[in-house]
């Protein structure tokens, strides 16, 4: 029995080992991280502001309406065409697109892992990937935000140009062009990003000796593969006659809209972006004065890349924290000397800052959060649902979350299905029509709910607002007032 018992614990220690030299147990870390971090919000239609109009002009896609045509956004197409395909998939509620957005960052955070491999060991490089997880939470990428879906695909051209040994890197370069087109059709201020990419790979095709008539003709073929995706959407709406509605929408559009006034920077912002700062500064003077990781060029290329997502987040005229997603996992990389277990800090600063984000994220409190919003949200579609019908009678957001449409089964009185679109000050010229012209004539409608909130989350509009102020009184009583997203949000019904 001893005899025989021997190879058998061997045999176990061995599987123990072979396991613990591979990337089983580090993918299945980070999985379970994912899961938790994300699972806490599935099914919560309100769970933040933005995905609710991705998720409507998605679902209404399944049903052969066209984002800027029939529903009106300036967000890139394939964005709206992710959210259309998770409806079609698994159903018109939020778990749709919870549930690939969570496989979004599942991919996102294991791409992290794979990166940080490079100057790291499996412990530090999980921990980095971690860390990259957490933070992506941390700035509200937590159900269904842009970030979530584009930074797997930046962190894919990464892993696709980080090797600039590779004997195949010219044909990686192009399929790395190729994943930042699919992102600028996500969110176009990924367009720094891209550029940074764009020009790492024609300098390591200089480094390695090309002819410069080869040099401008990759950096060519770079750009229209980058390009291709936008191209093709655009052609798509060329052919059905509704090209100058996707050219606003997505470029004409932008020049209009106003900046808000705290710009690209409000007081806040240094708090809020503390964690990203202490990860790069950490990383700038690990790499420095604490351990030098090695290859450097590599550590050197994730710098790169951080401060070209910085410009990215910094592109836009008007700038919120929730922004600072897209450098969540550059600025896990770029730490990676002060996470290195083999620095003289050992485990140290890696533990602590993994487990001060994790405190940061505040889950349980966050799943309470979460339930509650969830129960009001269908406690205010069950008040409005008699109202309104999918035909007439229409429900009108005035201010309020768009998931209600959905919910109530209402029909939707305006294209400008976002309540943002119609009582933000800054958009008054972005939208190709007026404002309080549009307003007007929702009202005259005479819609059979309005929803409205105690403090509006932009500057808004003073015009419009007066007229919808002067239909409540005339023509409306209150229904039901309830708390969401520390406001007060109420519903509003004809009184006819």
């Amino acid at each position: 029995m001893t005899t025989m018992a021997a190879p058998m614990q061997d045999g176990k220690r061995g599987a123990f080992a072979s396991l613990s030299r591979s990337d089983v147990l580090p993918f299945v870390a980070l999985a379970l991280l994912v899961l938790a971090t994300r699972a806490i919000w599935f099914g919560d239609p309100v769970a933040d502001f933005d995905e609710q109009l991705y998720s409507f002009i998605g679902w209404r896609m399944t049903h052969g309406e066209l984002p800027f045509v029939d529903w009106w956004d300036r967000k890139p197409f394939g964005l709206f065409a992710i959210f259309g395909t998770a409806h079609a998939v698994f159903g018109p509620g939020p778990m749709a697109y919870q549930l690939v957005a969570t496989a979004f960052a599942l991919a996102g955070a294991y791409l992290t892992y794979r990166l940080a491999r490079r100057l790291v060991g499996r412990f530090s490089a999980t921990i980095a990937a971690a860390i990259g997880t957490m933070l992506l939470c941390a700035y509200a990428s937590y159900s269904g935000q842009s970030e979530v879906f584009f930074v797997p695909l930046m962190l894919g051209m990464a892993a696709l140009l980080v090797d600039i040994d590779h004997p195949a890197f010219t044909r990686r370069a192009m399929w790395a062009m190729l994943l930042g087109g699919l992102a600028l059709q996500i969110k176009y201020t990924v367009l720094p990003q891209c550029a940074f990419f764009g020009f790492y790979a024609v300098w390591v095709e200089h480094r390695r000796g090309a002819a410069t008539a080869r040099i401008i003709g990759l950096g060519a073929t770079f750009v229209t593969l980058g390009l291709l995706p936008t191209a093709l959407v655009a052609l798509l709406y060329a052919s059905i006659g509704e090209f100058d509605a996707w050219l606003f929408a997505n470029v004409l559009s932008f020049f209009d809209r106003l900046p808000a006034p705290q710009g690209r920077w409000a007081d806040d912002h240094w708090l809020g972006i503390s964690p990203i700062a202490i990860l790069v500064i950490g990383g700038i003077y690990g790499a420095l004065r604490i351990t030098r990781p090695e290859p450097f060029v590599t550590w050197l290329f994730y710098g790169g890349w951080a401060a070209s997502t910085l410009a990215s987040v910094l592109l836009p005229g008007t700038v919120y924290l929730y922004y600072y997603a897209a450098l969540a996992a550059p600025a896990a990389l770029v730490a990676l000397p002060l996470l290195d277990r083999r620095s003289p800090l050992s485990f140290g600063p890696g533990i602590v800052l993994a487990a001060a984000f994790l405190a940061l994220l505040a889950l349980p409190d966050r799943r309470e959060q979460s339930l509650a919003e969830n129960d009001t949200a269908k406690a205010l579609a069950s008040a409005i649902a008699p109202h309104v019908a999918s035909s007439e009678n229409c429900l009108w957001l005035w201010d309020g979350p768009t998931a209600l449409y959905r919910m109530t089964g209402s029909c939707v009185p305006t294209r400008f299905v976002y309540p943002d679109h119609l009582n933000n000050a800054l958009e008054t010229k972005a939208l190709g029509i007026d404002q309080a012209g549009e307003v007007t004539r929702i009202l005259a409608t005479r819609p059979g709910a309005i929803v409205t909130a105690s403090r509006p989350m932009t500057v808004q509009n003073e015009a419009a607002a007066a007229l919808v102020r002067a239909a409540l009184a005339q023509d409306y009583q209150e229904k039901l007032t309830v708390e969401m997203h520390n406001r007060m949000l109420t519903a509003w019904i004809r009184r006819d």
